[in-house]
Formats: structure tokens, sequence, C-alpha cells
């Protein structure tokens, strides 16, 4: 598809056509030459094109080529790059799942997208532990080469893309630095926006030290509530193991460790999800969503859906990042025997905040 690729607007459109799935969107590439070509289809058209009925309202040829248009320029305003996903940078751990995004903008280093990766998540609820413990991750794993991917949130994403930027810095400082992994911060909204608005300057901070923002949306698209867990789904995807450092009952790292378990990645937890400041603040959000819930407000699922049901389902719980990697090295399951104290309980966590800087 080389010879499409001068065209980006016809990409482009075709990434905006919402009710369209993955492959549907590779028949239409495959089967136009240009974007004005598209803007003159009518739903009928593409129900053809794609081999069976398409029913939307949000169909409107010229409109949506407008849209594709505008983002075109704010990509070149804003130096924000396209992966196509037949382009052999597209992050292969992506695209090997069912439901991978058609195309990436990115803003940075998008080496980041395909170098070693570990998905580090959490709830912006932190404790002071928790904090530590993501600073501390990242910034191990960094400094051992590998690109921390995260969401930008507040709270344990925040922490985690902190340390991973130290790191970066810490290591132009050395006399022989080696290869950064730097950090990858996925967006639910276009690239050309920041959220939340309070980590711009850790955005700045990302990208200077060799990092990336991506999106599965297209400049211009602003952030809605549904499009956060939709973006979980690539944080889990773009790493073979996700670390969830701290999530209390119903958080949305646990969606993302959900995805994870679907693509068969592993799923970890770090020990800092188990201190008693952790007990304390996932006891108020269980009350929370406990009233939520008898209000009719709040799935039973976000309830249940807490740390220990992963790890009764087998999964490890480690202290830091040089303990993840024996993880990783160790027979499968050989932990879920061994994590636990005589009393059958986790043990306590003491955070570790003297990389935090």
């Amino acid at each position: 598809m080389g010879s499409k690729q001068p065209d980006i607007l016809l990409p482009l459109f075709v990434s905006g056509i919402t009710f369209l799935t993955f492959n549907e969107k590779n028949i239409i590439w495959k089967n136009l030459d240009n974007s004005d070509a598209l803007a003159l289809l009518s739903i009928k058209d593409i129900s053809k094109i794609v081999g069976r009925s398409c029913r939307s309202e949000r169909w409107n040829g010229k409109d949506n080529f407008k849209r594709a248009l505008i983002a075109q320029h704010v990509m070149e305003a804003y130096s924000i790059a396209p992966l196509f996903n037949t382009d052999a940078a597209y992050p292969a751990l992506l695209r090997e799942t069912v439901n991978a995004p058609f195309m990436l903008f990115f803003r940075g280093n998008g080496r980041c997208l395909t170098d070693r990766t570990v998905s580090v998540v959490g709830t912006r609820r932190m404790t002071p532990e928790g904090k530590a413990a993501a600073y501390s991750f990242a910034y191990d794993a960094v400094m051992d080469g590998v690109a921390v991917v995260s969401g930008l949130a507040d709270g344990i994403d925040g922490a985690a893309h902190s340390g991973a930027v130290k790191a970066c810095f810490d290591k132009r400082e050395t006399e022989n630095p080696v290869q950064c992994g730097g950090t990858v911060a996925v967006l639910p909204c276009g690239p050309d926006t920041i959220v939340p608005a309070n980590h711009k300057k850790l955005a700045e901070r990302i990208l200077t030290t060799g990092g990336c923002l991506v999106s599965e949306y297209m400049p211009g698209t602003p952030v809605e509530s549904w499009r956060f867990v939709h973006r979980n789904r690539i944080i889990a995807a773009l790493s073979p193991a996700t670390v969830v450092v701290e999530a209390p009952p119903g958080s949305g790292a646990l969606l993302t460790a959900e995805y994870a378990v679907d693509y068969n990645r592993d799923v970890m937890f770090h020990a800092a999800a188990f201190t008693k400041n952790a007990a304390v603040v996932s006891a108020r959000i269980r009350a929370e969503l406990e009233n939520d819930f008898a209000a009719g407000k709040a799935a039973k699922h976000k309830i249940e859906n807490t740390p220990e049901k992963y790890l009764s389902d087998g999964a490890p719980v480690i202290k830091d990042y040089a303990d993840y990697c024996r993880c990783l090295a160790e027979i499968p399951g050989m932990r879920s025997t061994m994590q636990k104290n005589k009393d059958g309980q986790l043990p306590l966590f003491d955070g570790d905040s003297s990389k935090e800087g």
C-alpha cells in the first residue's frame, strides 16, 4: 500500500469512519484511489464495498472530508506522524490484537512503540507508597532500556511517566549513556491535545527525553469519557506485560488488566497495591461503589473487579523492577503459592521513594 501513502487524506478520511471495523477500513482503503472518491460515496456505496449493510446517520462524505483536511493541517503544525497498520514500524504486539487501530498518530520518538516495553498502570487515588513504587519501577525500567507505557492520567500514570523521564535525564548525564527506554503516553483524544491539561509540562518532558505521545484518534478528536476505557486496550496491547501498581475496586487500571488477560499477556501486581494505606482507599471506594450499585448507577462487576480476584487466578506480586524481571523468567504460576505469608495474607509493602525527585 505504499503507493497510497502520499495521499494522507485518504487514510485520515478512512480512519475517521467510526462505524467501520479494522478490516472494513482496510477494504475501503484498498478499493479507493483518493479521498475525493470516498467523499462522493453514499452509505449504500460503502455497504456494497465492505459487504454488509451499514446504517449510520453520522456519515456525511463532505463533512468527514473536511475533518480529515483539518486533521492534516494539525499534523503538519504539531509534527504529528502517522503509522499505517501495514507499516513495518506499526507495533507488532498491537497489530496482532482483534481490535487493533486502523492507524496510529504520534508525536516524538515512534521507536519507543516497537522497543522493549512494559505497561504500568494504576489508580488516580494513589497513596504515597503507590506513587513511590510507580516512580521507582519506571525509573529502573528505563535505566534498563525498557520503554514504559502508560496513560498520562493523574496518579500512578503520572508518577510512572515522571520516573521514566527522570531516568532519561540521568542517563544523559552519565559518561557512557546507554540507550534510553523512554516512555509512551497513550491519549484518549487526538495527539494534539494533552489530557489532563495539568500534565502539559510532563508531556513536554516526555517528548524532549525521547519518548512519545500516541493515539488511535486523528488530530482534532475531542476527549470523551468512553475513550478513556477504549484507550486502555492499547496500553495493554503495546507490552508483553502489564504491571498494576495500585488499583481499588472498579479502577480503570483493572480494565487494562482485563484487556491484557484477553490478549494473553502477563499481568502482575506491585506489592504497593496491598499496603495498609491502599486497603483504606480500597475500602472507601468499595463503599462508594456499593452505594452507586444500590442506586443503579454502577455495575456489580465494578465491585467484584479487584486485585484479589486476579491474585486468586494466579497473578503474581512483584516488589520492584528487578523482581519483575525475575518473575518474567520464572515458571508460570510459581509465585501463586509462594507470595502469601503463613496467615495466607500478602505481606505489607514498605515504599521506597529514594529515587523520586
